[in-house]
């Protein structure tokens, strides 16, 4: 071969390759597919379209707090004509550089799957340009089962590109995490997703709300939902159907907002009978932020592979405490993570045939949690005064549960309805205090105590106080939240 046909065959070798790459750029950036039909597809008929509505949105009187920062928003995904109103009032509380990534979750309406659906492409695009993908997306899907590619959802779900123009128009150069939930606990979701958050992340769920009920109707049942969202309330949330089509994407949310205590407030409420339809059979829409401290000052969480290791380390010690020699280098490998060196209140739980066989804790982290967990192993095991010391051959029978708990915070009530009223069952774990005397549930309790009022009446008397004692309104009480971890049955 000579050396021009040599220098010939390379720069066709080059132009292949350009070729090739551009074509598999193209393939990797997902091009928006409800243009025109949801939202204009025209650039400019867009930015117009969006910056007319939230002029609309800032005569919207709202009372924002002001200690607090931006941690996440509901938002709307009909077409604009809509709920584009609704969806606008997010530039109410949006700061255009205070974040780089969205985690942007939404339902499932098109194909139906379990788990969800994280996409593989490098970039979405909207008519107003391109927004590359995190890796925390690609993490998400290497890390955790419930996340997986769905090809046909990534091109089809439109609950996440419609919210998109919205964030484009309203924040610098941001990277998103796309997620389509189908059906699943919102619970592990939660513990998957908290990793993520940082005080440069901004949440965002899509959903509307109730769909095609008559207007009075809807305008009833929308007022409803959004009290239980603004309660953090993801279980009422999850109990009826037609209460919002992304229920859980809100409710992961919800789950969010408990750990880290987010406080909701609704931005704007609206129907399509509102906007552009008729009033027969509206579609409901809300706006609802989220705030809460920096994600700085706020302890890392948990998640389930976390939680198994506290779990085996439990065991690990009290199979130590009887001679029973076990493996530890795995185990040692898996606690040298820096998050076992946070400071955080512990409890363990033992339990025998399904029956309580012992159960001690710390309401506040004053020790790295690997060494609090093996000191409540301990003292669960043996020095619970309700038991005798737990003997060898009920080890094996012994299913074990350690809970991690947020910091205790004052819950401030005016009286004892008002008390009853502001407790979260299910979500609270609760502290009182009168005097020396002190008694905690944890939040598991709420599944023998339902009722608030038994609920106190029983903690109380756990307190060595009267039953009747919190209905005097003079009770010190603190609230915390807990991931807890079990063993298998």
């Amino acid at each position: 071969m000579t050396p021009r046909s040599i220098i010939i065959a390379f720069l066709l070798l080059l132009l292949w390759v350009g070729g090739f790459s551009s074509s598999a750029s193209a393939e990797l950036i997902r091009k928006p597919m409800w243009a025109g039909r949801f939202y204009p597809s025209d650039p400019e008929d867009l930015a117009e379209t969006i910056d007319a509505l939230s002029q609309k949105a800032r005569k919207t009187r709202i009372e924002l707090p002001e200690d607090r920062r931006l941690r996440a928003l509901v938002l709307p995904h009909a077409g604009y004509i809509y709920s584009g109103w609704t969806a606008a009032h997010a530039s109410r509380v949006i700061d255009a550089g205070e974040f780089t990534k969205v985690v942007l979750i939404g339902p499932d309406h098109r194909i139906g799957f379990a788990q969800a659906s994280v996409s593989e492409a490098m970039a979405w695009e909207t008519p107003l340009g391109v927004v590359h993908l995190h890796p925390d997306a690609a993490r998400l899907r290497e890390r955790s089962p419930r996340f997986r590619s769905v090809p046909e959802s990534d091109r089809l779900e439109h609950s996440l590109e419609v919210v998109l123009p919205f964030l484009q128009r309203y924040l610098d150069r941001f990277t998103i995490v796309p997620i389509v939930i189908g059906s699943a606990e919102p619970g592990p979701f939660a513990d998957d997703l908290a990793p993520l958050i940082d005080d440069r992340t901004l949440l965002v769920i899509s959903s509307d709300l109730s769909h095609y009920l008559p207007y009075d109707q809807a305008v009833r049942t929308d007022r409803d939902t959004v009290e239980r969202i603004l309660q953090l309330d993801a279980a009422g949330l999850l109990a009826d159907r037609n209460r919002a089509c992304g229920a859980l994407p809100i409710a992961v949310g919800l789950e969010l907002a408990n750990r880290y205590h987010w406080k909701p407030v609704l931005l704007h409420y609206s129907n399509s009978g509102d906007t552009a339809g008729g009033r027969d059979r509206v579609v409901g829409y809300a706006a609802i932020a989220f705030f809460g401290e920096p994600m700085s000052q706020i302890s890392t969480p948990f998640d389930e592979s976390h939680g198994r290791t506290l779990v085996d380390l439990a065991r690990r010690t009290l199979q130590g405490r009887f001679g029973q020699t076990t493996a530890e280098e795995a185990l040692t490998a898996r606690l040298s993570d820096p998050c076992f060196d946070v400071a955080r209140g512990t409890f363990v739980t033992l339990k025998l045939d399904n029956q309580l066989r012992g159960c001690i804790g710390t309401l506040s982290g004053e020790e790295p949690v690997r060494e609090n967990v093996k000191r409540n192993a301990i003292n669960a095991a043996f020095h619970d005064p309700r038991f005798p010391p737990l003997r060898e051959a009920e080890l094996d029978r012994v299913q074990i549960e350690v809970s991690v708990l947020t910091d205790p915070r004052p819950l401030s009530y005016a009286d004892a309805a008002d008390l009853a009223m502001k407790l979260r069952p299910g979500i609270d774990g609760v502290i009182i205090r009168r005097g020396p005397a002190q008694a905690t549930f944890l939040p598991q309790v709420w599944e023998q105590l339902p009722e608030p009022e038994s609920f106190l009446g029983h903690l109380c008397m756990k307190a060595g106080l009267s039953t009747d004692a919190w209905q005097r309104g003079d009770l010190e009480v603190l609230t915390y939240q807990v991931q807890y971890f079990e063993e298998p049955r």
